[in-house]
C-alpha cells in the first residue's frame, strides 16, 4: 500500500518529466483535498512546472470554480467518470497548463453506497489533446484511501506524459 513517501517520491518523478519536457500541471482535487498539490510543492523548484491547483471538494466548488455542469453531477454523482472528465478538462480551460489531473471520491468512513463504495475513486488525466479516466475501489481506511488515490493519480500522469512522448 502506498505511503506518503511514495507519494513524495511518485511527485519527484513527475516533476521531473515535466521538467524535462518543458511542461506544466494543473490540478483539480476533491476527496484528496490538496494532498497532490502539497507533495508536488514540497518539491524545490516545482514553481517551474505546477502552474495551479483546484481544491474542489464540495459540488458548488466544482461548479463555481472548473464549470464543472450541475446537470453532470446530478445525474452521474460527484464520484464519477462523467465528473472526472469534466473535472479534468475545466481544470484544463481555467489554467495556463497542457497537463491536468483530476481526483473525486468517497474517503469514508461514510458516504458510500452499495453502487459507490467508501474507497471509490474517479480519476481524470488530459493533456489538451486527449482526456482519459478511470474509477477504482480503494481498500483501508481514510488517511489509507487518500494516499493510494494521489498516488495513482500521479503514476498515471506519469503514462501520460509517457505516451506524450511518443
Amino acid at each position: 500500500m502506498p505511503t506518503d513517501s511514495v507519494v513524495h517520491q511518485l511527485a519527484i518523478r513527475v516533476g521531473n518529466k515535466l521538467r524535462d519536457e518543458h511542461l506544466t500541471l494543473v490540478t483539480a482535487e476533491s476527496c484528496t483535498g490538496g494532498m497532490i498539490a502539497t507533495a508536488i510543492t514540497d518539491i524545490s523548484g516545482s514553481s517551474g512546472w505546477f502552474e495551479r491547483g483546484f481544491v474542489t471538494y464540495s459540488n458548488a466548488a466544482k461548479i463555481e470554480m472548473i464549470g464543472v455542469p450541475a446537470d453532470l453531477i446530478d445525474k452521474h454523482g460527484a464520484v464519477s467518470e462523467p465528473v472526472a472528465r469534466a473535472m479534468v478538462e475545466g481544470a484544463l480551460r481555467n489554467s495556463r497548463a497542457q497537463v491536468a489531473l483530476a481526483v473525486t471520491g468517497i474517503a469514508g468512513p461514510g458516504g458510500g453506497s452499495e453502487h459507490k463504495p467508501v474507497g471509490t475513486v474517479s480519476f481524470g488525466w488530459s493533456n489538451r489533446l486527449h482526456t482519459s479516466v478511470e474509477t477504482l475501489v480503494f481498500k483501508g481506511d481514510r488517511e489509507q484511501i487518500r494516499v493510494q488515490a494521489a498516488a495513482h493519480a500521479l503514476r498515471g500522469l506519469v503514462k501520460l506524459i509517457d505516451e506524450q512522448e511518443r
